[in-house]
């Protein structure tokens, strides 16, 4: 009978760690499950070669007597005899190839060079548990909407789910919601939700991080004699205070103003204003005189 290379079947290399071959394993199986591929030979098939590999891999001794011996499997019995007579030593040279646990009767080869069981004590016939799958979505919102914490109802994979969504989520962010996922087989575990969220702006402000940025438009003459103006803020509006003199492009911070942070509850960020001041245009015959008037006082 041939021999087989179990590293290959998990596709991992000779000097994988435990947690390699546990991550790998766990990845093809639930890949090849028949639970998830009924009536498919193939992947039933694959799905045995998967658990007989992992049944040598995940087990140190079993692993170590497959490492050692590699394709030379046939003559294993007649090395351990030898070094136990003290006439062969392996040199060193390591052949080695890769992992289980669970589900079908195993190979000839298996059978062969490991006698029907598991080294490791397992049985040959032990049941594997498996995590259902993980489900994930795409949630499209408004900057608006995630102002506030709010819940909101989802249909995944034809159920209604009702989350809570924090504020100050962010565009791209990512959240996992445990056991929302698929059923697990084999008494597993369920799956898990990923949510996704895509998040649009149609507002007026500009959000960097945890601050908002916006544009107020301010009359020349309150530019340049001070006074009061009504501004726009997230949440309603605020009256300002604006200093004579003060110069187009002039920014102001109004702290706390700004966007929740996520996770940090009444925690903003700031808003900053940047002034822009208009020029008055189609002035009458009297204002042009004014002004003209201003600017023979401003050169004199």
């Amino acid at each position: 009978m041939a021999f087989i290379d179990y590293y290959k079947i998990l596709e991992v290399d000779k000097k994988a760690t435990e947690a390699d071959i546990k991550k790998a394993y766990r990845k093809m199986a639930r890949k090849y499950h028949p639970d998830l591929n009924p009536n498919d030979k193939e992947a039933e098939k694959k799905f045995k070669e998967i658990n007989e590999a992992n049944e040598v891999l995940s087990h140190a001794e079993n692993r170590k007597k497959y490492d050692e011996y590699g394709e030379n499997w046939q003559h294993a019995e007649q090395y351990e005899q030898a070094k136990q007579q003290g006439q062969y030593s392996r040199g060193g040279q390591q052949d080695g190839f890769g992992g289980f646990s669970g589900g079908g009767d195993f190979s000839d080869f298996f059978e062969s060079m490991f006698g029907g069981r598991a080294s490791g004590g397992g049985s040959r016939h032990r049941n594997a548990q498996f995590k259902g799958q993980d489900f994930s979505t795409e949630l499209h919102l408004d900057l608006k909407d995630v102002y506030t914490t709010h819940k909101r109802t989802l249909t995944i994979n034809g159920k209604n789910i009702r989350i809570t969504i924090p504020a100050g989520v962010e565009n791209g962010q990512q959240i996992k919601i445990n056991g929302l996922g698929g059923e697990g087989s084999g008494g597993g575990p369920k799956g898990d939700l990923y949510i996704t969220f895509a998040i649009e702006n149609h507002t007026n402000f500009k959000l960097d991080k945890h601050n908002l940025y916006s544009t107020v438009d301010l009359d020349l003459y309150t530019a340049i004699l001070g006074g009061e103006i009504t501004a726009d803020t997230f949440d309603g509006k605020v009256k300002l205070t604006v200093k004579s003199g003060t110069q187009n492009g002039t920014k102001i911070k109004l702290k706390g103003k700004g966007f929740p942070i996520y996770k940090k509850e009444g925690e903003f960020g700031d808003l900053y204003i940047t002034y822009q001041i208009q020029i008055p245009t189609n002035l009458t015959e009297k204002e042009k005189e004014l002004f003209t008037e201003l600017a023979k006082l401003r050169t004199s």
